[in-house]
């Protein structure tokens, strides 16, 4: 059985939510779980792109979700800041792979489901303690 994790990080590259999934859920669908206690906007790669999905976390927990654009479509305006941010979103990339190597999440063949949880919760715990995480440096940023 194949099974995805869904990451939500702040700026600080602390993990602030994750859902776990089986691989074959669209990318879409657990976003409004992994939203609900979130505020003001949430970046996403173009997988996350739907109009459904930007009304649905508007409409439901006032979360404005900004995501890049397809090349057919329509170009929209979008403040600098979000433009920057977006283009640094790369940095949830990071996130994943820091799990996978140094806090060795990915494994293939645990022997039993409560093994491959307990891996993975460990992993993340691991990931939270760790003193420096990959952040967008904000300050240096907006200064």
């Amino acid at each position: 059985m194949v099974l995805w994790i869904y990451l939500i990080v702040n700026d600080r590259g602390e993990l602030l939510d994750f859902v776990l999934t089986p691989g074959n859920v669209d990318d879409r669908k657990p976003v409004p779980r992994l939203a609900r206690r979130l505020f003001g906007k949430l970046f996403g790669d173009k997988g996350y792109l739907s109009k459904a999905l930007r009304d649905e976390l508007w409409r439901m927990f006032n979360v404005q979700l900004i995501t890049s654009i397809r090349a057919n479509m329509k170009n929209t305006l979008l403040p600098l800041l979000d433009k920057l941010l977006l283009r640094r979103r790369v940095i949830v990339e990071t996130i994943v792979d820091q799990l996978k190597n140094i806090s060795q999440i990915e494994h293939s063949r645990h022997r039993s489901p409560v093994n491959f949880v307990v891996n993975l919760l460990c992993g993340l715990i691991a990931y939270c303690h760790r003193p420096r995480k990959p952040s967008l440096n904000l300050a240096a940023l907006a200064g």
